[in-house]
């Protein structure tokens, strides 16, 4: 994140060496790196709810195309039947029609 090196952080051990001064700057330091940990224990635990909820969003829109999957599927199936129907029909009706034709035929 920041890019730190080696001089920049001497130099603010220095200047909080004189700043804070010898005795309290042990104390000061363990302060800092207590406040340190703890943000970056926290961010580690918003990161994780942050990756939680977009997994469980993934999984809520997986789980809507499935929903929609199912759907299309019945509606397909819905069709299809419709379709043999008719075609069945259309059998039926050109069945008839040379029975009939059969007939005419017959009585000429």
């Amino acid at each position: 994140m920041f890019e730190i090196g080696f001089s920049e952080l001497v130099m603010i051990g220095l200047v909080s060496l004189i700043v804070i001064g010898p005795e309290r700057l042990p104390k000061v330091a363990r302060m800092v790196g207590f406040w340190i940990g703890k943000s970056r224990a926290m961010m580690a635990n918003v990161k994780a709810e942050i990756q939680y909820e977009l997994h469980e969003e993934e999984l809520r829109q997986l789980l809507n195309e499935q929903v929609n999957l199912t759907e299309l599927n019945a509606t397909l199936t819905e069709t299809l039947e419709s379709t043999q129907t008719l075609s069945n029909s259309l059998v039926e009706s050109l069945e008839d029609t040379q029975k009939d034709l059969k007939q005419l035929d017959e009585h000429k």
